[in-house]
């Protein structure tokens, strides 16, 4: 898809925490669990360095309780999530104070058919929106953009 950027971002009437979007997403296929059997998550710190890791799936409550902490509510924060059924997945991004959250598109990005340097938006939202109803989502952008 080339030097595309896409991302949806949703906005919720009070602040969320990781484990209740994932409590929510869950049921729709979403899984911690990327496709090679481990969890990806980032956790930013005071001088806005973003650090990665990789965790196995008997630890999800740890890097769960380790996101949602309090001590990072200033800071952004990201879980990796999957969709088995739908063959993609994305990175969930949780900005500080938590009532903004990003979803970008990252693992094996689903194309529009017949047009497919373009991300199928609609797809993801569809995947996602319903679900997030259900922990105060109040509205969302999408857009992508070449780099």
């Amino acid at each position: 898809m080339g030097n595309r950027q896409a991302d949806i971002d949703f906005t919720f009437t009070h602040p969320t925490t990781v484990r209740a979007l994932l409590e929510v997403l869950t049921p729709a296929g979403w899984s911690a669990e990327e496709r090679l059997g481990h969890i990806s998550y980032m956790v930013n710190d005071a001088d806005d360095i973003h650090y990665w890791y990789d965790s196995t799936p008997d630890r999800l409550d740890a890097v769960l309780a380790e996101l949602d902490a309090a001590a990072n509510l200033p800071y952004t924060v990201a879980l990796n999530v999957y969709h088995l059924q739908g063959g993609t997945g994305g990175m969930l991004l949780l900005h500080a104070q938590r009532r903004k959250v990003s979803f970008l598109p990252t693992i094996a990005r689903r194309g529009i058919p017949g047009a497919s340097k373009f991300t199928d938006l609609a797809w993801y939202l569809h995947a996602l929106v319903p679900s997030l109803l259900g922990v105060g989502l109040e509205g969302y952008e999408a857009r992508e953009d070449a780099n």
